[in-house]
């Protein structure tokens, strides 16, 4: 079984960085497919804090989303901001003890992902929640 496979496999919880409140978003589009496949997801976007996305709590940040499903974890930091932006999110996930750092399509940052790996989280860059669960399902 592939890493990805696995993680998306054990994963529960999602937290979605960068969510948006507009449907035509990738990030609203992924967040909903996520939904209608059992998964919590936890939108984080400062602008839609306390707010509701495709019925679910909107947090300004990592931590506020980590608090409000302890004691459970987030399993899964599902990335949809650019490169440059994800140091910080990285050390955010490493914070709350998140389970994987997921960077989307064409996003990449190498610095953040030895941080993440050295602290314990899987990684995966580059690649799509969405089509990579679609892979899954098809191959099952």
């Amino acid at each position: 079984m592939s890493n990805i496979a696995r993680i998306l496999q054990d994963s529960r919880i999602i937290a979605i960085v960068g969510m948006s409140d507009k449907p035509e978003r990738a990030s609203h589009e992924v967040a909903d497919y996520l939904l209608q496949h059992g998964y919590r997801v936890l939108p984080v976007n400062p602008a839609l804090a306390g707010k509701e996305v495709l019925g679910q709590r909107a947090y300004a940040n990592l931590m506020e989303a980590a608090a409000a499903v302890a004691p459970a974890r987030i399993d899964i930091v599902d990335c949809f901001r650019k490169s440059e932006d994800i140091l910080p999110i990285a050390e955010e996930a490493i914070a709350v003890k998140a389970g994987c750092l997921w960077l989307q399509l064409d996003i990449i940052n190498e610095q953040a992902a030895q941080l993440a790996r050295a602290a314990g989280l899987d990684v995966v860059m580059d690649h799509c929640t969405k089509i990579e669960h679609r892979k899954l399902a098809v191959a099952a």
